[in-house]
């Protein structure tokens, strides 16, 4: 074994290989594969996310909508559809919607809810009952009866015009006038000798008898009128007869169809009522009934005839349109409430549609057209939409406010709203709603549309957060066996050995970086299930081992860490330059993690200070020239307000640091390595060499406590890699913030090396502690007298900062100036400000 590099004082926080990894025992699993499991039923973990839905789901407020935020792949969707179904289950089952022909107002379709299933039914039974009316209407009216009645009718009218004529042209005959019946009505005209009168016998005929023939035209005139009269009312007297027989034997046709379709809805008022005008509509329209069936006739129409026929043809099946029933939403196979999952949430899949039909040229629609949507579905039950889906759809997210807000929902085209001119369209009758709406995204989303929407907070009131973890407990142990046996069944994968499962777990705390938690982003897990029974199909097993999983996990960073490959390469070529072994003042290795995609990985990179004589400035060169970010440069000026407050209480800081990332070419973000330029710092002004072969990670308060960071497993292996190729001394190691020691779940090489003394952790709370480990100096604590100690760190750091305030004065002193901080210490003193003559 190699001995590691120890400096005794700080020995204690070298972390043990127990604490760098948790392992789950197999010995938990009291089963010999994942075939003896129950499979889950349900979600692991997400107690709070699963009381929000619970409570949104059995509320029946309106606007108690739900929000459900949180990561993908933390089985939001598969949960929800979950507890939406078991709660339909338990609802009635709503009523079928369809669209009725309003007789009184064209433009605007009644909307009617019959009971579940029987939307199609009603349909069926209009259609048969206008099929019938079509081919028994024709039938009556060629009965012998109705024409005997029609001709009895009209026989009468003919025999009181005859006789009301007949009396006329008597008298006018007895006047010396005769009567002509034309087409064009009827005339008088003078008799002479029984024959009517020429023009030129007129004419010859003297004044007296032309007068006299006027006044009896005139007499003739007034009677022909009054019989005129009287036969016009007889005649509109006799439509109406015939009308009204017309009826009668169209409601003997018809009558008894209606009657039994109004029998078997007697508890649907508004379809009876709309029955009854179906009834009153084919009575007033019965011409449309008696018109021969298509395709009679006997010869072969010519072509623009065809054409017209066509149309009128086209034009009589759009009137038999109107007893045609729309079923909008049919409840024929649901049962208990719907729940609908709208994928792509545009306008007209949420809220239906009004679609045309082209005849001739023109576009003409009715209440056949209307076409549903998701909302009208979904009534009665569940919709769930994804809400970023939504939200990218024009027009959508506004007209589903309006919908939850209103409880109604209208077929609505959206030209109808942004046409320049109006134009006629229909205007089918609101459906009132009652619907849960589920929407679905993440956790910023939502806050942002609760910061700039007021409706959200009406009608989104509940929110489910999914969490990304769920504890690392003997009962989520058992759970996650359950979770692979259920997905083991489902994607018909291998069984899964006892050691398999821990494996799993432990990969699960890995992805959370958590030695108490396990990940809740369950769609890793599925794809490391799916890939170690590939391996292990492979390798010609039954069961999935411990070392199939192991397979998956490598396999899965070999097909994703091309570019971290080079990057080792290009540090073991040193072209990029890291030290790993000897001392340097000024220098030292931070750690940062890159991430590519659905990979991420540590690297190493130097970071150098530089100081001289100047007036207390600290640069930062990355941030200089804009290659940082605005976390990082936070961090940096931490480290002025630690200098200040160790050094630069009772004198000013006389010196100008400059830091830099070297050989970094791309922005610089986080805070992580603040402590690590802090000890570059520390270094170069105490001139205490670093050890190259540490690495160091955490950020850094003013007060000097060193605070947990993110990636620390990637940031140490990647180091570890770094050391591992250029060969281990025993002497290498990282240096990590304590409060992440729990983050830690390193890989079976790194742990190895530390049980065999090749590697050191080291866990600090304070940069006190981490100088010590990297420059085998204690940190120094000023004592009573307001010293450091000699031969700390910090004595050697304060010494140089009191020679560089000396030489700052006795430079401004010989050129007639200096730094504010040092005429401000002279002033102090009793000294005056103004420089030496």
């Amino acid at each position: 074994m190699v001995e590691p590099f120890a400096v005794s004082p700080v020995a204690a926080l070298r972390l043990p290989p127990e604490r760098l990894r948790r392992h789950c025992d197999p010995a938990l699993f009291a089963f010999a594969s994942t075939a003896e499991v129950e499979p889950l039923a349900g979600t692991i973990g997400q107690a709070r996310a699963l009381e929000a839905i619970r409570f949104g789901l059995e509320i029946e407020t309106r606007g108690y909508n739900i929000f459900v935020t949180g990561q993908t792949g933390t089985g939001r969707r598969t949960t929800l559809r979950t507890y939406l179904e078991r709660y339909a289950a338990k609802r009635p089952t709503p009523g079928d919607l369809v669209y009725l022909y309003d007789f009184d107002r064209e433009q605007r379709p009644i909307a009617v809810s019959i009971p579940a299933g029987r939307g199609g039914q009603l349909a069926g039974e209009m259609a048969r009952l206008i099929e019938e009316a079509r081919r028994d209407v024709p039938r009556a009216f060629e009965s012998e009866n109705y024409q005997r009645n029609r001709r009895a009718v009209l026989e009468e009218l003919d025999r009181q015009r005859e006789e009301d004529l007949g009396a006329l042209r008597e008298y006018a005959r007895g006047r010396g006038l005769g009567l002509e019946v034309t087409p064009s009505g009827v005339m008088t005209v003078l008799l002479i000798d029984g024959k009517p009168a020429t023009r030129e016998q007129f004419e010859a005929l003297a004044d007296e008898q032309k007068e006299r023939f006027r006044g009896r035209l005139k007499e003739i005139e007034q009677r022909l009128a009054d019989v005129t009269n009287r036969l016009r009312t007889l005649e509109r007297e006799t439509r109406d007869r015939v009308r009204q027989l017309d009826r009668d034997v169209a409601l003997f046709a018809v009558g008894h169809l209606v009657d039994e379709l109004k029998a078997r809805y007697l508890e649907l008022p508004r379809l009876l009522e709309w029955l009854d005008r179906v009834c009153e509509d084919i009575l007033e329209n019965v011409g449309q009934f008696r018109a021969p069936a298509e395709g009679e006739g006997s010869e072969p129409p010519q072509l623009i005839e065809a054409l017209m026929g066509g149309a009128q043809r086209r034009s009589r099946e759009d009137f038999f349109g109107r007893y045609e029933v729309n079923v909008l939403v049919g409840r024929d196979d649901t049962k208990g409430a719907p729940v609908v999952i709208e994928t792509n949430p545009t306008y007209y899949n949420l809220f239906g549609r009004i679609e045309y039909r082209a005849t001739l040229g023109a576009v003409t629609t009715d209440h056949r057209y209307i076409r549903p949507g998701a909302i009208h579905r979904a009534n009665g039950g569940y919709l769930m939409v994804e809400a970023l889906d939504l939200l990218t759809q024009p027009f959508a997210w506004d007209r589903l406010k309006q919908v939850l807000r209103t409880g109604r929902v209208q077929v609505e085209n959206i030209g109808a709203q942004y046409t320049l001119f109006p134009t006629v369209t229909l205007t089918p009758e609101p459906i009132e709603l009652d619907i849960k709406v589920v929407l679905i995204g993440p956790a910023h989303l939502y806050q942002l549309l609760y910061a700039l929407d007021d409706e959200v907070r009406e009608l989104f009131r509940v929110r489910a957060d999914f969490d990304i973890e769920l504890p690392w407990g003997d009962e989520q142990v058992q759970q996650y066996a359950a979770f692979v046996s259920r997905q083991v069944r489902e994607q018909g994968l291998r069984h899964f050995e006892p050691a398999a499962v821990g494996r799993v777990v432990e990969h699960s705390a890995r992805i959370r970086e958590h030695q108490q938690k396990l990940s809740a982003r369950f769609i890793d897990i599925v794809d490391l299930l799916a890939e170690a029974s590939h391996w292990a199909g492979g390798a010609g097993r039954e069961l999935v081992s411990a070392e199939d999983v192991e397979h998956a996990i490598e396999a899965k960073v070999y097909r994703s860490n091309l570019v971290e490959e080079k990057i080792r390469e290009l540090i073991a070529e040193r072209t990029f330059l890291i030290d790993t072994e000897g001392a340097s003042a000024g220098q030292v290795n931070g750690l940062s993690v890159a991430l590519l995609g659905d990979y991420e990985f540590g690297r190493p990179t130097r970071i150098t200070a530089a100081i001289a004589v100047g007036e207390g400035d600290v640069v930062n060169i990355d941030r200089e020239t804009k290659l940082s970010g605005p976390i990082h440069d936070k961090g940096f000026l931490i480290l002025g307000g630690f200098l200040r407050d160790r050094f630069g209480r009772e004198r000013p800081l006389s010196l100008r640091a400059s830091m830099v990332f070297e050989q970094s070419y791309e922005e610089i973000e986080g805070d992580s390595a603040s402590s690590a330029e802090l000890y570059a710092l520390l270094s170069a002004l105490g001139d205490a060499p670093i050890e190259q072969g540490i690495a160091v990670t955490g950020s850094v308060d003013q007060r000097g406590e060193v605070q947990a960071i993110g990636g620390v497993n990637e940031k140490i292996e990647g180091f570890f890699a770094v050391c591992r190729a250029r060969g281990l001394t025993g002497r290498q190691g990282v240096v990590i913030p304590a409060a992440n020691v729990r983050n830690l779940m390193l890989r079976s090489e790194v742990v190895e090396a530390v049980r065999e003394g090749h590697f050191s952790i080291w866990a600090v709370e304070t940069v006190d502690q981490g100088v010590e480990i990297l420059t085998g100096l204690p940190a120094g604590a000023r004592g009573p007298d307001g010293t450091y100690p000699d031969g700390s760190l910090h004595r050697r750091v304060e010494d140089r900062l009191v020679r560089m305030a000396e030489i700052a004065r006795e430079f401004g002193g010989a050129h007639g100036g200096g730094n504010g901080d040092g005429a401000a210490e002279r002033e102090e003193e009793g000294e005056s400000p103004e420089p030496e003559a």
